[in-house]
């Protein structure tokens, strides 16, 4: 079983701020939203590049070069050119800190 890996404090990102950390060899974008937070692969699956950057619209992020849009909230492609999800992983709250782990090899 993979481990929890501290992300950010539970009061460090405003709404709508993120950041990446490396979990396990991946970088993963922990996005807060309407106090919420949220964890994706940092990878666009339409080229292999990172998605982090880009413009934050509500719930969806959009890829900075080429456009395609994917919810934070379920990794699920909005828009093309991607057509393949972003891998979701699960987050929680542990002593003030945000934590989050890769749980697909589990």
């Amino acid at each position: 079983m993979s481990e929890w890996v501290d992300a950010v404090g539970e009061n460090a990102l405003a709404d709508g701020e993120h950041v990446v950390v490396d979990v396990d060899g991946v970088d993963v974008a922990v996005f807060k939203i309407d106090g919420r937070f949220y964890a994706i692969e940092d990878v666009c699956t339409h080229d292999g590049a990172e998605i982090a950057s880009g413009e934050l619209d509500g719930d969806e992020i959009i890829c900075p070069r080429h456009g395609a849009r994917f919810c934070v909230k379920t990794g699920e492609v909005k828009a093309p050119p991607a057509y393949e999800d972003i891998a979701c992983f699960p987050v929680r709250i542990e002593n003030g800190r945000v934590q989050v782990r890769d749980d697909r090899w589990d």
